[in-house]
């Protein structure tokens, strides 16, 4: 048994049958178990313990707590899992700003940094620290007498939102401090920690019952990220599922951290570090690199590129060296951040209007590469969009791998930039990680380069039917391989029919043996078919086909999502099943009557109506139809207020308290309808920051436009009311 307030070794799990302790010892135990295992999985990479028998513990736990909540706490690993949705984020007034840093790209302003803090201390000695920085985005967490209370995004500075329950589940930040003696007391660790893991070096495995000289009020700012490994992680289920992959870390972050829904966070898995202090009362005062090894004492994993500099040349050799390091690191990170290691002389230097004076980041110049643009190939999407897509020759090393091509998304792209094939193109990474074509080294053309043009034929098909659209081109063939392939991946999507086991790789076999050639063939396959396949067992022959038995029943919503109709996503499909509740009524209507789906718009409309009424969307469906998939869609019912219940609301421009899809689920969440084009039946425009052309319509159409404020303020009145 372990007592309560501290980790001993690994157990296995516990047989409560087997306890005779009392209930709140056997959760304090199962507690303490927990913590002690996350700090060997998520700060030392060194787990004890299978991920089975990890759950096994926090199920207990769980269900200990769930017949005992009074004895359920804040700081206990349950309420790391997420719970419940909720409807927007408070507004939290920071204690201290939370200012931004000066940046420099530039050795000379380094040295120009170091003259001026020179000549503001007056010849007193000073050192500095150094470490990564992290591109990510910034936290404020707040704790109370040991326990975390809030934790809120950086905002304006001022003022930021309240991201507490979904900062709860990011497992490198402690629910509770650990024990310490306080920065530069007996027993700091000061310089002594090694780096023991992938990303950080851990703070002790052993936590300490809270030591009487833990600051009673403590805010510990930092960096929220995502590991590269789990953003690929992410982006490669989203094109498994057929959506469009996130563009960077940072931006997954952000978007992640603003989630209405915690448990979505939590899958996630977002990571930590600590780079900085806000408000605290009966604290000691000390250096930063002393308070580092401090915040490692509470729980908090330490940087093991953080380093002490007792001059600026110290610096500048850390900038130099990490230069060559950061390619390798399993986070992204942007420059490094240089500040005055004394509490008290940062103190003394004070701040400007926007940024402390004792410190600035240095950022790397974005890595480039040039090389020559040698082809353009065109690749053929589910809707016959004919993307163009540039190979280089020789490939570029950019950010740690070789990059052999990259999109030129589409045609007014390539003339906007005035990139020729042939050119000497620099190549970059967006975030480091997505590759594109900065533009053409134009004075180093070659006098072999020429124009790259639209294409006359469909590469896929060659057909000539092709629809101009901007810069964008179509392939109008419905029968062209590229854009079955492309429909299958898409209609197998976990977003749309969710049929386990039909990968990419299993898609593109049964194309091969001609298994499919339509939609409707994937629920024709037979066994026999399969185990045709190659490395294709009885076992998976059999998951495979029960992954498409199971499928039949998605509903109408997410049938009409995966059959790639242009214009027509997962949002406008949910809206379009529930108005109409089943295909047969759907197919039924005229286009005037799709029309008048709220929010749906004249172009979906047609795109929509086109389909339903066309040669191949018909056979399509009556395939389907006949094949035994379920065609109806149930109205959602909502809890709660539904204030914008029957109103159809259009999203525009840069939100500031909102992403995209955050507004829309709140929207929805409240009986709304959020849409994507605006028309004669929308009730309301909410419009942000660099709204554009959906804008103007409303304001042709006489629709109301109101901003962001006021869209909180009559959600939150009509709630309230």
């Amino acid at each position: 048994m372990i007592a309560p307030g501290r980790a001993g070794p690994p157990q296995a799990p516990y047989e409560a049958s087997t306890m005779s302790t009392s209930i709140a010892q056997q959760i304090a135990a199962l507690r303490d178990q927990i913590r002690h295992h996350d700090q060997l999985y998520y700060t030392q990479a060194r787990p004890e313990i299978s991920d089975q028998e990890y759950d096994a513990l926090l199920r207990q736990l769980i269900e200990l707590e769930t017949a005992h909540p009074e004895l359920r706490t804040p700081d206990s690993p349950t309420q790391r899992v997420g719970g419940a949705p909720i409807a927007s984020f408070k507004a939290v007034r920071h204690a201290v700003r939370m200012m931004s840093i000066d940046n420099t790209y530039s050795v000379e302003e380094v040295r120009e940094f170091d003259t001026r803090i020179k000549k503001l201390l007056g010849g007193e000695p000073y050192a500095y620290t150094c470490e990564p920085k992290i591109d990510g985005v910034s936290l404020s967490i707040r704790y109370e007498n040991g326990l975390l209370v809030q934790a809120a995004t950086r905002g304006d500075g001022t003022t930021g939102d309240d991201v507490t329950e979904n900062v709860r589940t990011i497992r490198s930040i402690p629910l509770r401090l650990q024990g310490s003696r306080g920065p530069g007391g007996k027993g700091s660790r000061e310089g002594s920690k090694e780096a023991t893991g992938d990303l950080f070096a851990a703070p002790p495995s052993t936590p300490r019952p809270l030591d009487p000289s833990t600051p009673s009020l403590l805010e510990v700012r930092g960096e929220v990220f995502l590991p590269r490994a789990q953003f690929a992680a992410i982006v490669k289920a989203q094109e498994e599922a057929g959506l469009e992959p996130y563009a960077n870390p940072r931006n997954t972050t952000a978007g992640t951290l603003k989630q209405l829904d915690s448990r979505v966070v939590a899958q996630r898995k977002l990571d930590f570090a600590p780079h900085g202090l806000g408000e605290i009362q009966d604290g000691p005062r000390a250096t930063y690199h002393q308070w580092v090894d401090y915040l490692a004492e509470l729980g908090f994993p330490k940087n093991p590129h953080f380093q002490c500099c007792a001059d600026i040349e110290g610096v500048l050799a850390y900038i130099e060296n990490f230069a060559r390091q950061r390619a390798g690191l399993p986070y992204d990170t942007d420059g490094v951040v240089i500040k005055i290691d004394r509490l008290d002389q940062r103190s003394a230097l004070g701040v400007t209007a926007k940024a402390p004076r004792w410190c600035i980041a240095f950022k790397y110049q974005p890595e480039q590469a040039e090389t020559e643009l040698a082809r353009v190939v065109f690749q053929v999407g589910k809707t016959g969009t004919i993307t163009p897509v540039a190979e280089f020759e020789p490939p570029v090393f950019i950010s740690g791998t070789n990059v052999y091509r990259a999109s030129l998304h589409n045609f007014d792209e390539i003339e906007r930039k005035d990139i020729h094939l042939h050119d000497r193109v620099l190549v970059e990474k967006a975030g480091e990680v997505i590759p594109y074509v900065v533009g053409a080294v134009k004075e180093k053309r070659p006098a072999h380069a020429h124009k790259i043009h639209r294409p006359h034929a469909c590469p896929s098909c060659g057909s000539t039917s092709l629809e101009q659209d901007g810069g964008f081109v179509r392939c109008q063939n419905p029968s062209c391989p590229a854009q079955l392939a492309e429909r299958l991946r898409y209609f197998a999507g976990r977003n749309q029919m969710d049929i386990e086991n039909m990968g990419e790789a299993i898609i593109a076999q049964m194309l091969e043996h001609k298994l499919v050639q339509s939609l409707p063939d994937i629920y024709r396959v037979q066994k026999d078919d399969l185990l045709k396949l190659e490395r294709m067992g009885e076992k998976s022959a059999d998951n495979l086909l029960a992954g498409i038995a199971t499928s039949k029943d998605r509903g109408l919503a997410r049938l009409l999502a995966g059959l790639g109709i242009l214009h027509v996503g997962n949002r406008t499909a949910q809206v379009v099943a529930e108005h109409c509740g089943t295909l047969d009524k759907l197919r039924a209507a005229t286009l005037e009557e799709i029309d008048a789906i709220p929010g749906l718009g004249d172009v979906v409309a047609k795109s929509l109506h086109d389909f339903l009424h066309s040669d191949a969307g018909q056979k399509t469906l009556d395939d389907l139809v006949a094949l035994g998939l379920k065609t109806i869609e149930p109205k959602q019912v909502h809890a709660g207020p539904q204030p914008f219940a029957g109103k159809s609301i259009v999203v525009t421009g840069t939100l500031e308290k909102f992403s995209r899809s955050e507004i829309k689920n709140l929207i929805e969440k409240l009986g709304g309808k959020a849409t994507d084009s605006v028309s004669k039946t929308t009730a309301f425009v909410v419009a942000g920051a660099d709204a554009g052309s959906k804008l103007d319509k409303a304001k042709k159409l006489g629709v109301e436009v109101i901003d962001e404020a006021e869209f909180v303020r009559r959600s939150q009145t009509e709630i309230l009311t």
